[in-house]
C-alpha cells in the first residue's frame, strides 16, 4: 500500500512574522500515513537554532516550545540525517510528501541548502494540501488547517503549533483531499 509523508515544521519567529530567510527550524514533525490516512509511523525532534539561538517570547508562547528544549537539541546538521535514516526504511512505499501550505517545503529547501544537506524528499513530489483542499472544496481562497478540519466535520486534536500534532491533523485530511 502506498504511503504519504506529512511534514510540519515549527521555526523561530516574532510577532508579525519574519521572512522565511530569517527563520530557522526548531521542531520537525512527520506523520507517515497509508492511503486511508492512518498513521504507520512518525518522527519528531527539536532542533537547536544557530543564528538566533534565543527564542522570542512570541515564539515560545505560540509553539509552547521551551528554550530548554531547543538548547538541549542538536542542530539541523545532526537532526536531518536522523530523519533520513528513519524515512529510508519507508522509502519503497513512499509516493510523495505533503504539508499544509508551501512554507514547510520552502523552509526545508532553504535550510538544506544553508547546511549543505541532501534529502530523498528532493526526488519525491510535494503536495500543498492547503491548496489542494481549497481546490477540492472549490473555495475562493485557502483556509487555515483548523478551518479545514471544521469544514470536514473534524476538530483539531492536540496542541496547535506543535509540529507532530499539526502533521497528524493535516494527515487526517489527506483521504478527503485525494478522494475529491
Amino acid at each position: 500500500m502506498p504511503h504519504w509523508l506529512v511534514i510540519d515544521l515549527e521555526a523561530t519567529t516574532e510577532e508579525g512574522g519574519w521572512p522565511v530567510s530569517e527563520m530557522e527550524i526548531i521542531e520537525i514533525g512527520a506523520s507517515l500515513v497509508n492511503g486511508e490516512g492512518r498513521e504507520v509511523d512518525h518522527f519528531q525532534r527539536f532542533v537547536r537554532p544557530l543564528r538566533r539561538p534565543c527564542l522570542t517570547t512570541f515564539c515560545r508562547e505560540l509553539t509552547h516550545i521551551s528554550q530548554a528544549s531547543v538548547d538541549s537539541a542538536a542542530p539541523l546538521s545532526e537532526v536531518w540525517p536522523q530523519f533520513e535514516r528513519w524515512i529510508l526504511t519507508h522509502q519503497p512505499r513512499l509516493v510523495g510528501w505533503a504539508s499544509w501550505g508551501d512554507y514547510d517545503r520552502q523552509q526545508l529547501y532553504q535550510d538544506w541548502q544553508q547546511h549543505d544537506l541532501h534529502s530523498c524528499l528532493e526526488h519525491l513530489p510535494h503536495s500543498n494540501l492547503k491548496q489542494r483542499f481549497s481546490e477540492a472544496r472549490q473555495l475562493t481562497r485557502p483556509v487555515s488547517l483548523t478551518t479545514a478540519l471544521q469544514m470536514a466535520g473534524l476538530s483539531f486534536s492536540g496542541q496547535q503549533h506543535r509540529a507532530l500534532e499539526d502533521a497528524r491533523n493535516t494527515a487526517r485530511l489527506l483521504p478527503l483531499i485525494f478522494a475529491a
